[in-house]
């Protein structure tokens, strides 16, 4: 199987890259990145390209299956509308011409409590964008719901930096229906993405179908 994965420098998605270019069943790993990643492999195949101008680079989606972990925050971002240009147009944009392409499998990192008509900015954008890849007509696509990601990221978040702290103790009351709300590690989530591609890429999961993983699905998948 031919893979594409977007957002390969950050926490998840580099993860993700090596996880992938680990096991047999996949053929072949293609990055698009603003920067190269500090990584070489035989079947790492890298691309720096200008997100704006995706429908530049179309011939490169020729591939199975997508996994996207594109996203930013908005303080990073700058403002809203650069947020939602990060989190809902680099996303859909590849998610559209990787299905124009012939991409049959998308795997989305989407975010809990993602929905179109939340009132919060940040958990909106990521609902219309899960909306908009479900009219793309994938065959297969896997939308991720993690809460809290645990890691060591490359950039400075004060805010998270103080939740990896206090979730540990936290995940521990949350039981039943609030399981979904625990911090789960970027590893994790990161095992769960290539172990659902690599089921497809060997015929040992359906091959047509529309999910939303919550932790336990994810934790499960990574197992």
């Amino acid at each position: 199987m031919k893979v594409m994965v977007l957002g390969a420098t950050g926490l998840t998605g580099h993860l993700v890259v090596e996880g992938l270019l680990a096991r047999e069943e996949i053929e072949s790993v293609t990055v698009l990145v603003r920067r190269p990643l500090a990584l070489e492999h035989p079947r790492l195949i890298q691309h720096p390209v200008d997100f704006d101008s995706l429908g530049d680079h179309s011939e490169l989606f020729a591939v199975d299956a997508l996994i996207c972990c594109l996203g930013t925050t908005i303080r990073k971002a700058g403002s809203q509308a650069r947020f939602r240009e990060v989190d809902y147009g680099y996303p859909l944009a590849a998610a559209r011409i990787g299905r124009e392409q012939g991409a049959r499998a998308l795997i989305l990192m989407s975010a809990i409590g993602a929905s179109s008509s939340s009132t919060i900015f940040y958990n909106r954008v990521k609902g219309e964008l899960e909306d908009a890849v479900r009219d793309l007509g994938y065959p297969y696509l896997s939308i991720y719901h993690p809460s809290l990601l645990l890691g060591d990221r490359q950039e400075h978040r004060k805010g998270e930096k103080l939740g990896q702290m206090a979730m540990p103790l936290i995940n521990r009351v949350l039981l039943g229906p609030l399981d979904k709300y625990r911090a789960i590690k970027a590893e994790t989530v990161a095992s769960a993405m290539v172990n659902e591609v690599c089921a497809l890429a060997a015929g040992k999961a359906d091959q047509r179908g529309n999910w939303t993983r919550e932790y336990p699905d994810i934790v499960a998948l990574a197992a």
